[in-house]
């Protein structure tokens, strides 16, 4: 952390500048990506809870615990898989407001270095349709006289 503040102080030239903005995009993107996988994990634990809560509590269910398979009843893992559940959403949470940080860090870089983003390459051809066109107008009358 006591790095990338270092970074963002005082780039030296435009590379550097570039580099730094690169790294805090990913940074972003990788707060995106975690967080998504924790939401598929959190799903997938609504689902366990949900089939296995209408069960009788003392029928024998199965459980992943660190790659070995146990056997349990489900009186002792609902309570287990309830609380992983919160325990995730709690994180998720913590991601949340790390990547919020981060997004308004990298809005002030931007504002600081005065960054704008370029358009992609598909966007470009639709401007320069757009201009071509309003080109084509123009040319048109123009022609006629």
């Amino acid at each position: 952390m006591a790095r990338a503040e270092g970074d963002i102080k005082e780039p030296m030239n435009e590379q550097a500048i570039a580099n730094v903005y690169a790294s805090m995009r990913n940074e972003i993107n990788q707060f995106y990506s975690k967080i998504t996988e924790l939401e598929m994990e959190v799903s997938e634990h609504s689902l366990v809870i949900n089939a296995i809560k209408p069960l009788d509590p003392s029928r024998r269910c199965y459980r992943m615990i660190g790659g070995v398979l146990v056997e349990r009843t489900i009186r002792e893992v609902l309570p287990a898989v309830q609380r992983n559940k919160e325990g995730l959403e709690e994180v998720i949470a913590r991601l949340n407001e790390a990547s919020e940080k981060k997004k308004k860090d990298l809005a002030e870089f931007e504002s600081k270095y005065k960054i704008r983003i370029r358009k992609g390459d598909g966007e470009m051809k639709d401007e320069s349709k757009k201009e071509g066109n309003a080109q084509g107008v123009l040319v048109g009358p123009a022609g006629s006289n």
